[in-house]
């Protein structure tokens, strides 16, 4: 099923982006949090214009985007959102956001698919993310997300609570691999004692089990050695 997306959904797609999704996630979920609309033919094409409108506004030469890069570069864009006592974001900061806030202060339009942000911003700070104006022609956009109400602290505190939260992941990962290993040996001795064969008859040298009747080394019962037998 086919919906045009109003927000951006993680994994899923941009806002404004039509994307082909399973029924039932479109009816349960995009649909009624307001996420997406159904892409009936006439919202398609009315998209399409738009985005034809907004790619005539983005630079159409190397000398226009070498001017844009210069106007990108000598800014800071600012956003200020809701954040936790560690730095951690309610939300993110996307590439949609990042395209709009451009737009919204600097009045230049970027295709925001050609901003290289590998992941969505999720942590309070100050970054660097290239965007490409246009071909050869890349900007280096300055980012500082800020907490609501606040200003950003000195960078070696935002560096040190980075690398406090590293470490804890890294010891948690460390943790948890250690617990599956030590279940993994748990469930195997349990295994092993439940298959261990019965034990084995004892066997002599010469390849015959102990209590064979056959067994030359004798047991109760067995016929006596006829030289062996006293004489009358």
């Amino acid at each position: 099923m086919e919906v045009i997306l109003r927000q951006d959904v993680e994994k899923v797609g941009l806002r404004g982006e039509v994307v082909d999704v399973a029924p039932g996630f479109a009816r349960n979920y995009l649909l009624p949090r307001k996420l997406a609309d159904t892409a009936t033919p006439a919202k398609v094409a009315e998209l399409r214009k738009h985005d034809d409108k907004r790619a005539k506004q983005e630079a159409q030469s190397f000398e226009q985007a070498q001017e844009l890069t210069q106007r990108l570069e000598g800014s800071e864009l600012r956003f200020d959102v809701r954040a936790g006592e560690t730095g951690t974001l309610f939300g993110s900061v996307t590439t949609t956001d990042i395209a709009d806030e451009i737009w919204r202060s600097l009045r230049i339009r970027v295709d925001r698919r050609k901003i290289a942000l590998p992941d969505s911003i999720k942590r309070i700070g100050r970054y660097e993310v290239p965007v490409e104006l246009f071909a050869d022609v890349t900007a280096t956009l300055r980012l500082a997300v800020v907490p609501e109400g606040g200003e950003l602290p000195p960078q070696e505190e935002l560096d040190a609570i980075a690398a406090e939260e590293a470490r804890a992941e890294e010891e948690a990962q460390a943790q948890a691999e250690a617990d599956h290993a030590q279940a993994e040996a748990e469930i195997e001795a349990v295994v092993a004692e439940e298959v261990e064969p019965e034990a084995e008859p004892l066997v002599r040298d010469s390849g015959q089990v102990e209590g064979d009747p056959g067994d030359p080394g004798g047991s109760p019962g067995e016929r006596a050695d006829p030289e062996s037998e006293p004489e009358q």
